[in-house]
């Protein structure tokens, strides 16, 4: 009995030597006790699409506190980028991450390999052969462009029935930074929600050749408001328009509808509701790959094609901001969510179709038909939606 007794001891303590030996191998090849990050924005945080995305660094810091070192860089223009991307990746990050549109991040992560570079996605990455050590990223914002849409539309219809405006005044604004696919596919699917409750409503949509003026905005919102648009959305990168419907709620009825950050502060009276893509899921992924030495695709759940990733409200990488029930139509807060569970669900193929045709703006002969429909984000993170839908969408100076 006495023999049992040592064999069994002898027995607990190599398992302990092997359980205490398998740990340390773990944390020599498996993990890492800190991380040194970078991030690049190409503004500031007093814009929306920047803070949008540094919510994502704070994101970070909560996560991991001292475990952490972030530094930033704001305001760097895309062709000034390459200066900033080589101080960090000198200075020891391990990974970089980018709200800008420059192809520097592409040349400069072949040069080092050992950092990884994380950039907002700016273009169709579908078939690029790129470097293992560079990423790509995007929510879809598609999919809050319809839910806000729809809230709208709610708006709409409750001014038709309350005799405010007519179905033919029924006009949205847009004011746009430029026609490229990811603003006209946000656009498109802002219009095409709020067409899914008031069926005769249109669009006229509005450059301005930049994506931070906040007087070209505010002028460009104020035009359309003169038009007679009653709601005013945006793609560019300052409150300018969302200030533009407020100085005007109190003489005629004007709404707006935001995109990245709420508006309810600067504008209370006008504002609707806000879409809003979430950078967090994949900043947090991104960085919990590094820190146990695994690839970032590995981690971060979404639509992943090489190093480009995507996904929706299913994953949190969409939600909607501040429903402002002041201004809000009855019903809407359950419409929008009716449309959210779709999502959840992965039935997207809703969105672009219907008796809609349209035209690339820059090649006519390059057209589509959305009875057959059109998925968003099927193939790359980067919206390639790019058509103007004829008779219900106007380009306006």
């Amino acid at each position: 009995m006495k023999r049992v007794y040592i064999v069994c001891a002898l027995t607990s303590i190599v398992m302990l030597g092997l359980l205490i030996l398998c740990f340390r191998l773990f944390n020599l090849t498996g993990g890492r006790d800190s991380l040194k990050v970078g991030f690049i924005y190409d503004n500031d945080e007093s814009t929306p699409y920047t803070y949008n995305f540094s919510l994502a660094k704070d994101a970070l810091e909560k996560k991991y506190g001292e475990k952490v070192e972030i530094v930033t860089a704001s305001n760097v223009l895309d062709d000034e980028m390459e200066e900033p991307l080589r101080k960090f990746a000198d200075e020891g990050c391990d990974i970089i991450f980018f709200n800008g549109y420059s192809d520097l991040v592409v040349k400069l992560a072949k040069e080092y390999p050992d950092v990884e570079f994380c950039q907002t996605s700016y273009m169709n990455m579908d078939g690029m052969s790129v470097p293992a050590n560079y990423h790509t990223f995007k929510g879809e914002a598609y999919q809050g462009r319809y839910v806000s849409g729809i809230a709208a539309g709610m708006k709409i219809d409750e001014m038709i029935k309350e005799g405010l405006i007519t179905e033919d005044q029924a006009l949205v604004g847009f004011v746009a930074a430029f026609p490229t696919s990811e603003v006209i596919s946000g656009y498109t699917a802002f219009l095409l929600g709020v067409r899914s409750v008031v069926p005769t409503a249109t669009m006229q949509v509005c450059y301005t050749e930049t994506w931070s003026s906040y007087a070209q905005e505010k002028s460009a919102a104020q035009n359309l408001i003169d038009a007679g648009c009653v709601i005013i959305s945006q793609h560019t990168d300052t409150i300018g328009p969302a200030i533009a419907c407020e100085e005007d709620i109190e003489t005629r009825p004007v709404y707006f509808v935001g995109y990245n950050q709420s508006m309810s502060e600067v504008a209370p009276g006008s504002s609707l509701v806000t879409s809003r893509v979430c950078w967090e899921p994949y900043v947090l992924g991104a960085a919990e790959a590094i820190m146990s030495n695994r690839k970032i695709e590995k981690v971060v759940t979404g639509r992943i094609h090489g190093t480009d990733v995507s996904a929706g409200f299913e994953k949190g990488w969409v939600e909607m901001v501040d429903l402002n029930q002041q201004n809000a139509a009855p019903g809407t807060e359950e419409a929008m969510n009716s449309a959210i569970e779709r999502f959840k669900k992965g039935n997207v193929d809703f969105v672009f179709k219907g008796d809609y045709k349209g035209a690339d703006p820059s090649i006519p002969s390059d057209t589509c038909d959305l009875n057959t429909g059109y998925i968003e984000n099927e193939k790359t993170s980067y919206p390639t939606f790019h058509y103007i839908l004829s008779d219900i969408i106007t380009i306006v100076q």
